[in-house]
């Protein structure tokens, strides 16, 4: 096994303390930092301690580092992608392709001449990108479409008059199609229209928050929208705040994102795991590359009633490990919590990636090993015979590896 340097991704909405301080780093930071990448994607791989790109060492020798089992299943690359997650500003609103529609748009804008790493290429990659997030601090998102009779609740209580022909919309039509006939007209509407409305909802929502308070069934939507409206006056991503489950996680819990499922995270950190892939289809809230009509060709808009994830006992023997199950066999992602002391081992059966977010913990193969720290990761190579994990004191290590089929 050897220690991983991840990829820093500097994105605006990243902050610029939240990842040094987890990391023990310089803090503030000279620019934002919204991701730590843990991983080998093509368009940034982490580097070994010993000077090599993780791809590369993967390629030089697939059956070493990968194992028989996940080339037959996923090919000569690595197939999850790990991340270290901070947002102080909210990300796009976005989605995910399937496998399917990934192919289908890397292989279009390929045909169309669009470089991969231009500004207005939306498929960097022709895989999907199926996530899971688990939260290390309190962690606000929207995530998929909320129940349609419970958004009806909402716009009666908002009572905002250039919502209402909407609200009989769904109304009329409380299923998949009635979501997908008003997202669309959010998603379309002149840009004077849409900045009167926005601005109607703003109003409406302060109102809101006024005669009710913080702690109404509401406020919470109600603040959402007047912070985004704050920066973004006239964008449809505004009027989608209506539309989505408005998720608070506490440190430990998840949410899970399958293919087509419309969110934007708000705020938090958090750590990140999906299929190997840099696919974003974007809507609205952000200066970014939006692309209305392929977002609307991947999103699914069937309501989405719990987007949650909970943490289950693991059943492989390792004391303290808890999994975080999703259908996806490209990852599969558990928790292990240790205190001081106490010795964990296992024989993995592919590649993982150890990701230290709390303590220290001295992990290794036979004597020959790293001291894991916060924001710091191991590769394991499926060749490992045996993982040795300690804790040097209250220690959390989040353990990827590749899921079942």
């Amino acid at each position: 096994m050897v220690a991983l340097e991840p990829v820093v991704q500097a994105y605006a909405w990243g902050s610029r303390t939240a990842l040094p301080e987890l990391c023990g780093t310089a803090s503030p930071s000279p620019h934002p930092v919204a991701e730590h990448w843990f991983g080998a994607h093509d368009s940034g791989s982490s580097l070994c301690a010993d000077g090599r790109a993780l791809d590369a060492r993967i390629a030089d020798d697939p059956e070493r580092e990968l194992g028989a089992r996940v080339l037959a299943e996923h090919g000569g690359g690595l197939p999850f992608l790990v991340k270290l997650l901070s947002a102080e500003q909210a990300l796009s609103l976005q989605a995910h392709p399937s496998p399917e529609k990934a192919r289908e748009g890397y292989a279009a804008e390929d045909a169309r001449g669009i470089a991969v790493d231009a500004a207005d290429r939306n498929y960097r990659d022709a895989n999907h990108k199926p996530e899971i997030l688990v939260a290390l601090t309190e962690f606000h998102a929207l995530v998929g479409f909320r129940p349609v009779e419970r958004t009806i609740s909402l716009l009666d209580a908002f009572d905002v008059d250039s919502l209402r022909p909407y609200r009989d919309m769904l109304a009329g039509q409380p299923d998949a199609e009635g979501l997908r006939a008003v997202f669309t007209t959010f998603v379309t509407m002149p840009h004077i229209v849409l900045a009167d409305v926005v601005s109607d909802l703003v109003a409406r929502a302060v109102s809101y928050l006024t005669v009710n308070g913080v702690d109404a069934p509401w406020s919470a939507v109600a603040t959402t929208v007047a912070e985004l409206a704050e920066r973004y006056p006239a964008d449809p991503g505004v009027l989608g705040v209506l539309l989505l489950n408005r998720v608070v996680l506490q440190p430990g819990e998840a949410v899970y994102l399958g293919p087509g499922q419309l969110h934007a995270y708000l705020r938090g950190v958090g750590v990140e795991v999906m299929a190997n892939s840099d696919n974003v289809l974007r809507g609205g809230l952000t200066p970014k590359h939006v692309d209305v009509p392929e977002l609307m060709r991947v999103l699914e808009f069937g309501p989405l009633a719990d987007p949650t994830v909970d943490a289950i006992p693991a059943d492989r023997g390792i004391p303290g490990e808890v999994d975080y199950p999703t259908p996806e066999p490209d990852f599969a992602l558990s928790r292990i919590d240790l205190p001081a002391g106490r010795l964990v081992t296992w024989r993995p059966d592919g590649p993982e990636v150890l990701l230290c977010t709390s303590g220290e913990a001295q992990v290794d193969e036979d004597g020959a090993g790293e001291v894991l720290r916060p924001g710091r990761a191991v590769w394991v190579p499926a060749s490992t015979t045996r993982v040795c994990l300690q804790g040097l004191d209250g220690t959390t290590v989040f353990r990827t590896r590749v899921g079942d089929r």
